[in-house]
């Protein structure tokens, strides 16, 4: 299964001219999807529900551990139904099922009693379940199949999806908060994929036929090249990825979620705190961009250590009191910036080491350490505070992890040039990057 040599030098220029609905669609749906929205919404559900229920921040950030937990043991199988069926009817279903359990929070009971309570999770759980395809499990696998030599770039601009929810997914979680109550706001978020993303999706969104896929991603029968998830799983490099992913997404999560309570509680309002989120937005729309096109030019290592360091210093400005808003803004480009580099490579690092013969089930498995760090983080960020009255404590910790996980990815070695090695060959370290 070797990569033609021709490969690096023919289909460049026809890729993005072949590709642009497929990757339009695919921002969309990122947008939209299961990925950005939860996380942008469940930071202002904190103060409304307190106020309703009395429910402690802990009970109130569970949520998302609860979706958390149970979207990245669902990637495994949402990666093997695509690599099965193929990711358009996935994708499809899953933003129709998204759309609706997002709507269905707006009928938790307004009785106070653990009843309530247990009702609210189960929403949560229905939205783990069905949500996932519509994230870049799905839209990523796509994407790689149009996209090799600017592959990178690609990533960078299908996952400009989590900035773009950033910029406008608080401000009008806000406003509909504020005008219309908690539930209603999220009825009103669940129109948006129901009504957006899924129509662009059926009307772009595919993978690309046998004549339109480049070379180098197919062996010379036109099928796709790559390792199996059995043979994946052989080598050293599968679980640096699976530890550093896990690492920098169990550091990074918690912020992310808990940073309109950690803002509000140096004195911030909610609508500063949105505007806060939205420069975080636009650090991970830089960092998309600027990651992709590095990876394209330099081996990942080079590209992801220095990245990854930079939510340690995030870390560094929000602990204390009295943050200024400017300074608040400063800390939040930084984690965004971060949160770009680290979505694009997962789903690079996934296609270059592993290619695509198998490509879903390969990121699903390396998507479920991103979701489970991700899902426990949150609460354990709230119950940080619940305990000590800060969040000093927990920032002290992913300070050093986020320096630690970029660090791992320096172990990786250098892309393989063909998949037709036995495992332990495939994966074996080696002496020089490209």
């Amino acid at each position: 299964m070797t990569l033609p040599a021709s490969a690096m030098r023919t289909d460049s220029s026809s890729e993005f001219r072949n590709g642009w609905k497929v990757l339009l669609a695919g921002v969309v749906g990122v947008t939209l999807g299961a990925s950005p929205i939860p996380f942008n919404l469940i930071g202002f559900t904190v103060a409304p529900l307190t106020a309703e229920f009395g429910w402690s921040r802990t009970e109130i950030i569970l949520p998302a551990t609860i979706y958390g937990l149970i979207a990245s043991l669902m990637a495994p199988v949402f990666g093997w139904l695509s690599d099965r069926h193929g990711v358009r009817k996935v994708a499809l279903w899953s933003v129709f099922g998204f759309a609706l359990a997002l709507g269905a929070v707006a009928l938790t009971p307004t009785v106070n009693s653990s009843s309530t309570l247990f009702f609210y999770y189960g929403i949560w759980c229905l939205i783990g379940l069905v949500g996932i395809g519509s994230t870049p499990i799905t839209w990523s696998r796509a994407v790689n199949l149009w996209f090799f030599h600017h592959r990178g770039l690609a990533l960078g601009i299908l996952l400009l999806g989590t900035s773009l929810a950033a910029l406008f997914v608080p401000k009008m979680a806000v406003w509909a908060t504020e005008q219309f109550g908690w539930r209603n706001m999220f009825a009103i978020m669940a129109l948006l994929p129901m009504f957006i993303s899924l129509p662009i999706a059926w009307l772009l969104f595919r993978e690309p036929r046998p004549e339109e896929t480049p070379k180098a991603l197919t062996t010379s029968d036109g099928s796709l090249a790559g390792l199996t998830l059995s043979q994946a799983l052989k080598g050293y490099r599968f679980y640096i990825m699976w530890i550093s992913i896990a690492i920098v997404a169990g550091c990074y999560s918690g912020a992310f979620i808990n940073m309109p309570a950690i803002l509000m509680d140096d004195g911030m309002n909610a609508q500063s705190a949105a505007s806060i989120m939205g420069v975080l937005g636009i650090g991970i729309f830089v960092g998309r961009i600027l990651t992709g096109v590095l990876l394209d030019w330099f081996w990942q290592g080079f590209v992801a250590f220095p990245l990854l360091c930079l939510p340690a210093i995030t870390c560094l400005i929000l602990m204390g009191d009295g943050v200024s808003f400017t300074m608040a803004g400063v800390a939040a480009f930084f984690l965004g910036f971060a949160a770009g580099a680290e979505a694009d490579l997962i789903a690079y690092l996934a296609g270059r080491y592993y290619g695509m013969a198998h490509y879903g089930k390969i990121y699903g498995m390396l998507y479920m350490p991103f979701g489970i760090a991700s899902a426990f983080s949150s609460v354990i960020y709230a119950y940080v505070r619940d305990q000590t009255g800060s969040y000093d404590a927990i920032l002290l910790v992913a300070l050093f992890g986020f320096i630690i996980g970029g660090a791992l990815l320096l172990l990786l070695g250098r892309y393989p040039t063909s998949f037709d090695e036995e495992p332990a060959a495939a994966n074996a370290p080696a002496k020089a990057f490209s």
